[in-house]
């Protein structure tokens, strides 16, 4: 342990520190406050006792339950050996020959954020700019990234997409209720409210009250399909699903693909790394085959009534390949439809210009959608948020 009683305040003061920079670089939010509350903390406890020293610094420097465990992990790390970012190149180096286990998105994190502490290589020096004139003409990367399709980005270009979809806002067109609140310039009258009112002032009313109808975003769901030739599309997908989840309530996420699991509480986790591994344990069938008519019915069977209430809105994002066929797929999509408010289909391969509908399973699911419209790239999403913020679109119609 790297604290010991005969070091003296300022030892332990720095080490503190240099472990609050530590977790700043993993990701915890982490301020000048929580450092002042662990230090003081460490004043009131045996310094020696390491389980103690623990104990006391997660209380005073972690707020949220999420993030104990990447507290836990830089703890063990930090406090085992003063050096230990010093000589991870190393130890890595040993280990290099060695068959690994995957790493949890914590030990990644917390690896990246003790290379932090490695001097930076020295530079090589500047040549002198030659004097060229590039006639090229060339666009911007946030513009290029916009159009690029998910299927042909490279894993540098995908990171940089989950960053721009985690911008994204989703204000869904917001809708009356059945519910009223009090309100003194609404359009209702409230008798009940006026007539408790008038008794406590002896029976006399002297105000008449009034309520307002609420208004709130009707619920959406997503119903994702996951299958082989979604693989690449759906794990973007589940990043914007991820980030709708996370910044409004009554989002519910269902992925598919031989069988239907609910993956809501997985995603209402505020650490994407954490969320979609809990994901990827709870989906056995990811890239595998797809039975898009036989999810649809589990799905009208065993949610429907749970989550398809208050005019939810419908995301289903499929390619519309079937490895049944179109068996009971256009009676499913049709019940499907006539549960919610709007039912919108989001398949990839509308990106082709010459797309025509001429698989069985396309041709089953498309007379019973309200929208038909891509998702292949990054403006396709935006296009899709302006529509579905849109109060005009929620129109029934035949999908074109």
């Amino acid at each position: 342990m790297l604290l010991r009683p005969h070091e003296g305040g300022a030892a332990i003061g720095n080490n503190l520190v240099a472990f609050g920079r530590l977790l700043r670089r993993a990701g915890l939010p982490l301020g000048p406050a929580e450092l002042l509350a662990g230090a003081a903390a460490l004043e009131a406890i045996e310094i020696g006792d390491k389980a103690q020293v623990h104990a006391a610094l997660r209380a005073t420097m972690v707020h949220k339950h999420e993030h104990f465990f990447l507290f836990d992990h830089a703890f063990s790390l930090f406090w085992r050996d003063p050096e230990a970012s010093a000589h991870a190149a190393a130890m890595a180096l040993m280990d290099g020959m060695k068959e690994q286990p995957k790493p949890s998105p914590a030990s990644r994190r917390m690896a990246e954020a003790m290379q932090g502490d490695r001097p930076n290589p020295p530079k090589p020096p500047e040549q002198p700019p030659e004097d060229r004139v590039d006639m090229t003409f060339t666009v911007s990367e946030r513009e290029r990234l916009q159009t690029m399709d998910f299927e042909a980005m490279s894993a540098a270009e995908l990171n940089a997409a989950k960053k721009e979809i985690r911008k994204l806002v989703l204000p869904l067109d917001a809708r009356p209720t059945r519910r009223f609140r009090p309100d003194h310039a609404g359009p209702y009258t409230d008798l009940r409210a006026t007539i408790r009112e008038g008794l406590r002032t002896g029976g006399e009313i002297m105000d008449i009250s009034r309520r307002r109808r609420v208004v709130r975003p009707p619920p959406l769901v997503a119903l994702c399909d996951i299958s082989g030739s979604m693989a690449r599309y759906a794990q973007i997908l589940v990043h914007f699903l991820h980030a709708v989840a996370n910044d409004r309530d009554r989002v519910h996420t269902f992925l598919f693909g031989t069988r239907l699991t609910n993956v809501t509480r997985q995603l209402k986790h505020r650490d994407a790394e954490v969320a979609f591994e809990m994901v990827a344990h709870a989906v056995p069938d990811w890239s595998g085959g797809t039975r898009i008519g036989e999810s649809l019915e589990g799905f009208n069977k065993a949610w429907s009534r749970r989550v398809l209430g208050q005019g939810a809105v419908v995301l289903l994002i499929t390619d519309g390949l079937d490895r049944e066929g179109a068996k009971g797929l256009a009676e499913a999509t049709d019940r499907l439809r006539k549960s919610c408010r709007r039912l919108i289909w989001l398949n990839p391969l509308l990106r082709y210009a010459g797309f025509q509908p001429k698989s069985q399973g396309i041709r089953a699911m498309l007379p019973h959608v309200d929208e038909f419209r891509p998702v292949h790239n990054l403006a396709s999403l935006r296009d899709l948020v302006s529509v579905l913020s849109d109060p005009r679109a929620g129109q029934r119609g035949n999908a074109a």
